[in-house]
């Protein structure tokens, strides 16, 4: 996820936090310190509770990594590549390849479900024995947050709707039932637009009866409409394009750029005559370097465009979705998700650039499809693709304010 960084790892695995983790922990900081404590044990000085709120928050955060920790390690006993994990303000994901049959998509959703139910009961169980010992106190209340956090997390995971891990629940058991993964995908991601939208209305209503909690909850149920309409349309584009080959789809021959020219050269020389939104850029021998988006040129501030070459702002060739002219498109597109480049593909024929795959060519390839289908009978899809395509390789788990499934903006 872009504005991540890595703070470590759990068992080989990345740990990475996004720059919303901070927020999150304050408002949870503020929530446990000003209201919840309080109201168990008063008439403590403010700053007892202020410590104990970010000790409850801390702990919190430690409990999202349990919880994608699970995913993770399940997803790795299974034989699924796992590329990171991430910790953001709607809860946290983990990237992952696709599971490669139903019966390892279902371990693997309900790992971390299973994960924070289990860590709730024990730290049930741990109030439980410091109540006995001490009789009370600020520690009792902080266990008892936590443990009733954790399990709240658990159960709010296991709705039937994507990109809940019971969705993925959901996913999985369609999957097996039906032998279809894209129709089963199509399934989940319905009811996680239903769920998700009665979600974001409740959450409204709740907020304009005067509980600010209700915004949250909106906001949690909309992420959840738009992310599962994405990977049911994502489901549905991979079922136009196959039997298509990588060669068919791209765009050919492809105007590129020379990766060492400055940006305020780059801009009038190349971009202007180039038509396209991103360019594949060359290095000094010919050789393919990476993409670089028109956004992020124009985003430089004037007075440094002399100093900055592109490919300082060029997505490199190593984060970027390479395939041969002779791969079948929808095989390369279950790889995308799972890629840190995502779109565009870069086809590489003998080590050159042959052409370049974007969004609108696979949006061209569905609509071909809708017009050529036989009529009365329309193909699921037709609608073009989405500019931002929400990445299908990631498993994400909600919390009591969020839920998470990870979006990859194209390369």
């Amino acid at each position: 996820m872009k504005g991540s960084i890595r703070i470590g790892s759990v068992r080989g695995v990345a740990l990475r936090a996004h720059w919303s983790v901070p927020l999150l922990m304050l408002l949870f900081a503020y929530g446990l310190g000003s209201r919840t404590l309080p109201g168990y044990e008063p008439g403590l000085a403010p700053v007892v509770y202020a410590v104990a709120g970010v000790v409850g928050a801390l702990l919190l955060l430690a409990s999202l990594v349990v919880h994608e920790a699970a995913h993770a390690l399940t997803a790795r006993r299974a034989g699924i590549p796992v590329r990171d994990m991430t910790l953001w303000a709607l809860g946290g994901m983990t990237q992952m390849d696709r599971p490669p049959t139903a019966r390892a998509a279902f371990v693997v959703a309900m790992s971390g479900p299973l994960a924070s139910l289990v860590l709730g009961g024990a730290l049930l169980g741990a109030a439980a024995g410091v109540q006995a010992a001490l009789g009370g106190g600020i520690p009792v209340a902080v266990l008892g947050w936590l443990a009733a956090t954790n399990v709240l997390l658990g159960v709010f995971n296991l709705l039937p709707a994507a990109p809940l891990d019971g969705g993925r629940v959901l996913q999985a058991a369609l999957w097996w039932r039906t032998r279809d993964r894209d129709r089963a995908q199509r399934a989940a991601g319905l009811s996680g637009q239903v769920l998700g939208t009665a979600l974001a209305v409740f959450g409204w209503l709740v907020f304009l009866r005067g509980m600010p909690g209700g915004l949250w909850l909106a906001l949690i149920g909309l992420f959840m409409a738009v992310t599962a309409a994405a990977e049911r349309r994502w489901a549905e584009i991979g079922a136009e394009v196959r039997g298509v080959r990588v060669a068919d789809a791209m765009t050919s021959p492809v105007v590129t750029g020379p990766d060492w020219l400055t940006v305020d050269r780059f801009l009038p020389e190349v971009a202007a005559h180039a038509g396209h939104s991103v360019l594949p850029l060359l290095d000094f021998e010919g050789r393919p370097s990476g993409v670089v988006q028109l956004r992020r040129l124009a985003a430089v501030p004037a007075g440094r465009r002399d100093a900055v070459r592109v490919r300082d702002v060029a997505t490199p060739l190593s984060r970027c979705t390479l395939a041969a002219p002779d791969e079948q498109l929808d095989g390369v597109l279950e790889r995308v998700g799972s890629e840190e480049g995502g779109l565009p593909i870069l086809v590489m024929d003998g080590g050159r650039l042959g052409g370049i795959i974007t969004a609108h060519d696979i949006g061209r390839l569905a609509q071909r499809h809708t017009t050529e289908a036989p009529h009365g009978a329309p193909p699921p899809g037709g609608r073009p693709l989405p500019v931002r395509r929400l990445g299908r390789g990631a498993w994400g788990r909600g919390h009591a304010s969020g839920a998470g499934r990870s979006t990859r903006a194209a390369c």
